[in-house]
């Protein structure tokens, strides 16, 4: 067996040089805080100090065959240890079941010396167990030394996702690194929308998202590069300046924009706009824990009777609040995804978690708060790239 010690500033330091000099199935053994030598020691932040072990490949093929023997080995041993308890010693030790010289003792009060002996020999037996199951087990269950656990668990991924995607990469069978299955099995999960921005487009989606800054987007994209003819409608007359600032882009891209203020005037006001080849419909912001409010939004969204709904939601949101904005706007029935704000933030794991709650395809991902520039439909190698670190939005 090969045992090596590293100093390193942190577990996922110790993890990838474990990798690089013992292989994957290396084993950690034991982790202590330790200090620098030296008086620079008493002034820098302590290192851990990482003990690892991989078996040769000589014990790599007698393992199999062995295991039994060392475990029955290890089983005897436990066995003679228990029943060294035993009241009547001088009786176990006539039936001799365990004839070793180091239990030749049992009927003498044992000495100081003695009695440490036997502890280290206790504490050395219980290492050799643990050693042998981690050996067994190849460390399959212990996620500190999961290369693919601890890389995702830093794309802050739910653990939900990250048991999924796991899962996902142990079943395949192709030769292939474990880059390249983890590649496959994110790209695959990723879906992109392929529906035409046609008819009435619904945007839904709590406060603060930029719902109404992203249709900005998507009207001057539709208008101005894809040469459609637009309409805009609100029903967002909760916020203040909301209507203003909808009306402005209206005016600067020359389209028509409409205010709904009651839900009997909703259906009218969709029918005087179809001589628009798109009619971007905003709506309220609201909260997802608000089933009254969100009853009232839905009433809206029936209204305009169109199977085109996007769920705004931003990439900054927290991963806890994710499923709960997911599972409230579900009552809208909403099949497309928009991700926001992927600007202001520097890790993009909450796009995979928001996919992953919201099993629906997305649609748009907003870069900026530039009109309309900072709206892209990338595809799933694309956002791939970015959740993994290999690329940048900015």
């Amino acid at each position: 067996m090969k045992v090596k010690k590293f100093i390193v500033k942190d577990m996922n330091e110790a993890v990838s040089k474990i990798r690089y000099e013992l292989g994957d199935g290396a084993v950690i053994i034991n982790q202590a805080k330790v200090r620098q030598p030296g008086i620079r020691g008493f002034f820098s932040k302590k290192l851990i100090q990482v003990t690892a072990a991989i078996e040769s490949e000589k014990e790599k093929k007698n393992l199999a065959s062995n295991d039994d023997a060392l475990i029955n080995s290890l089983e005897a041993i436990k066995k003679a240890v228990n029943d060294a308890n035993m009241e009547d010693k001088k009786d176990y030790m006539e039936k001799k079941e365990f004839p070793m010289k180091q239990f030749a003792t049992y009927g003498k009060k044992e000495t100081a010396k003695e009695q440490l002996e036997t502890k280290k020999l206790l504490d050395e037996m219980g290492q050799m167990k643990s050693l042998l199951n981690s050996l067994v087990s190849n460390g399959k269950n212990k996620d500190e030394v999961n290369p693919l656990y601890e890389k995702l668990n830093n794309l802050d991924l739910e653990p939900a996702l990250i048991e999924n995607i796991i899962e996902k990469v142990n079943s395949m069978e192709e030769e292939l690194s474990l880059e390249e299955k983890l590649k496959q099995v994110l790209e695959k999960s990723i879906k992109i929308s392929q529906v035409d921005m046609k008819g009435p487009v619904v945007f839904i989606g709590p406060t603060g998202v930029g719902k109404t800054t992203t249709i900005a987007k998507l009207a001057g994209r539709l208008s101005l590069v894809e040469n459609k003819k637009v309409g805009l409608i609100t029903v967002d007359t909760y916020r203040i300046g909301a209507v203003e600032q909808l009306k402005t882009y209206a005016e600067i891209m020359d389209i028509p924009f409409k205010v709904v203020f009651d839900i009997n005037d909703m259906e009218e006001t969709v029918n005087s706009m179809k001589d628009c080849d798109v009619i971007l419909i905003d709506t309220t912001g609201r909260s997802s824990k608000n089933s009254m409010q969100i009853s009232q939004l839905r009433a809206f969204v029936d209204k305009v009777n169109t199977e085109n709904i996007n769920l705004v939601i931003s990439a900054t949101t927290k991963n806890k609040d994710i499923s709960t904005i997911v599972e409230g706007y579900k009552k809208l029935n909403f099949n497309h995804l928009i991700i926001t704000k992927l600007d202001e933030t520097i890790s993009y794991g909450s796009i995979l978690n928001i996919i992953y709650h919201g099993n629906k395809d997305i649609s748009f991902v907003t870069t900026g708060q530039n009109v309309p520039d900072d709206i892209k439909k990338l595809d799933s190698s694309s956002i791939c790239r970015l959740v993994l670190g290999e690329d940048i939005v900015c």
